[in-house]
């Protein structure tokens, strides 16, 4: 084998492992037809870096069906009602439906449940949620204005309902503040906690009082009932 041939045969090896390593964070995100928001008086925002590709809200579909709000992205969004507020001691909670896992990607992704909005919609926007995948993981993931990750890349749990592809699941997910505590529950279990100290700091929350909602990443579909707040 030659030098120039081995040289090419090393460097495909090398990107292939590469390739698929970042295939989760680089899927193109696919518009979706006939998208926009239909539900009166909620909007959103499309993550900073589909937007600078171009991507907006009339790429992903935010509709009521029913007792349901039919959520299909397009790239990954951030929804809300600038009506919704919850403060102090709370809980908001909802019922999510994927019809069919990754019925529109080529690997799990997540959708849940946000708390804590502040200046949404604008570049110096805060807010947190918690987000379940149909492959028994969950993601708690904040804005502040940056990113910031409270649980890396996602954990495992028991708790989080798990499926084969093409296979419908359900999860109800809940984020609540009581006293100092910030937690996640997901079908009735709490799978994750942190103090307000750990997310009422710089480069994370400016409160944990704020506007809550709903929270998509790219190309999924789900349908979402039940949203709802309650004093704890």
């Amino acid at each position: 084998m030659s030098r120039a041939l081995l040289l090419v045969v090393i460097s495909a090896l090398i990107f292939i492992p590469t390739a698929f390593s970042q295939g989760g964070q680089d899927e193109t995100s696919r518009p979706v037809a006939g998208g926009g928001v239909t539900v009166a008086g909620w909007t959103g925002k499309v993550d900073a870096r589909e937007a600078s590709q171009g991507m907006t809200l009339d790429n992903a579909k935010f509709a009521k069906e029913g007792d349901a709000i039919h959520v299909v992205t397009g790239p990954a969004v951030t929804y809300w009602n600038p009506a919704d507020k919850a403060a102090g001691d709370y809980t908001v909670s909802a019922h999510f439906r994927e019809p069919k896992f990754m019925n529109l990607n080529t690997h799990p992704h997540p959708y849940g449940i946000v708390i804590a909005g502040n200046d949404l919609g604008t570049d110096a926007q805060t807010y947190l949620y918690c987000a379940a995948y149909g492959d028994g993981k969950f993601i708690v993931r904040g804005m502040g204005p940056g990113p910031f990750q409270m649980n890396g890349r996602g954990t495992s749990d028991p708790a989080v309902h798990k499926v084969d592809v093409g296979q419908p699941v359900e999860q109800d997910i809940a984020l609540s503040v009581k006293g100092d505590k910030v937690s996640c529950s997901i079908n009735n279990k709490e799978v994750w906690s942190a103090t307000k100290g750990d997310l009422v700091t710089t480069g994370k929350l400016k409160s944990t009082d704020g506007i809550y909602g709903l929270r998509s990443a790219h190309n999924t579909e789900v349908f979402v009932t039940g949203l709802k707040v309650t004093k704890n």
